[in-house]
């Protein structure tokens, strides 16, 4: 049976959500309002009641599915309307469509699924709609009709699943560079060049380079929400995941390193060639670049999700829960 954590109001008993606005867990009803902090040993409490025989958690349906369909499927039924729910296998946080319920599975931030750190949302819902708005500004090849047309079918609050990799990286790198000189002495035309050997050597350090961890997530759009000030990052509480969606991660470490490797070194290339200058040509002949004390942490980073549906097509957007940068193609 899945265990499930739900965050009740104890003034009136109705789901409790984070606010980004306050950085406080409130009550939608009574106004009520809770630090993170002070709801850090609730999933004690709600553990110990639990086994006395009070349960205020999702369950999982016991009806019978088809082995095909069941595969990577679950169905859970809402304690507080008894709607159904579906979701996949790394779902780790929802909201209830009939009641708009906000439950957290616990089993997902267990043992290696626990995260280490979580960013909490700062921008809301009503920023994400303005944001988006402001992005069809001054596009002058976008459709008309987009923007006059266009209908957001969906915002939903997620916090992804990101892998951060610290290191320190070496670089060794070795340049043929070229300057060359031309005059006339009005018979002839001469060209002078004059070959170089240019010899690099660098170290830097790489801090919480983010990777994301989900497949259901496009690298490259949430590799476009950077950077993310993780000075604000916090150690996990479920607390920060009330009111919003948020998966665990299903691309696990070693293999998103790959990615953040070829971070590196295309960073590290990048910088030392900033030291190439003065030269007619450089062409790079060999590069050796390597990481050293590597670590990883497991964090969860906000993001608000927009979902245009236009002309049978479904257009999706991105804005950084934190910072508000907003991203996302549109038509032309």
């Amino acid at each position: 049976m899945a265990q499930l954590l739900e965050y009740k109001c104890p003034a009136c008993g109705a789901s409790l959500q984070f606010d980004s606005a306050s950085q406080q867990v409130v009550c939608p009803y009574c106004d009520s309002s809770f630090t993170p902090q002070s709801l850090i040993d609730y999933d004690a409490f709600l553990e110990q009641d639990n086994q006395n025989g009070h349960s205020d958690t999702w369950e999982k349906d016991p009806g019978q599915w088809e082995k095909d369909e069941a595969s990577g499927l679950n169905v859970y039924v809402c304690s507080a309307c008894g709607g159904e729910v579906l979701g996949d296998d790394t779902l780790a946080s929802a909201r209830c469509p009939f009641c708009d319920n906000t439950v957290i599975m616990k089993r997902q931030f267990t043992g290696e699924w626990k995260p280490d750190l979580v960013l909490p949302f700062q921008v809301d819902r009503e920023a994400a709609k303005k944001a988006f708005r402001k992005h069809l500004m001054g596009k002058k090849l976008l459709p008309k009709a987009f923007r006059s047309e266009s209908n957001i079918e969906e915002i939903k609050g997620i916090y992804v699943p990101f892998w951060l990799f610290t290191t320190d990286v070496t670089a060794s790198m070795r340049y043929s560079g070229s300057k060359s000189r031309a005059w006339s002495d009005g018979k002839f035309d001469y060209v002078e060049t004059s070959r170089y050997a240019l010899l690099r050597a660098a170290n830097a350090r790489f801090s919480r380079i983010p990777v994301d961890g989900s497949e259901k997530m496009d690298d490259a759009l949430m590799d476009s929400l950077e950077p993310f000030d993780f000075s604000k990052a916090v150690d996990f509480q479920t607390a920060y995941l009330s009111g919003y969606f948020s998966d665990r991660y299903d691309v696990d470490a070693d293999v998103s390193v790959a990615r953040a490797k070829t971070r590196f070194g295309n960073t590290m290339t990048r910088l030392v060639a900033q030291t190439t200058g003065g030269f007619s040509s450089v062409a790079l002949e060999n590069a050796t670049v390597a990481e050293h004390n590597n670590t990883r942490e497991y964090a969860l980073l906000p993001v608000w999700l927009l979902h245009v549906k236009w002309k049978d097509q479904l257009y999706t957007f991105a804005m950084n829960g934190q910072t508000g940068k907003f991203v996302g193609n549109l038509p032309f």
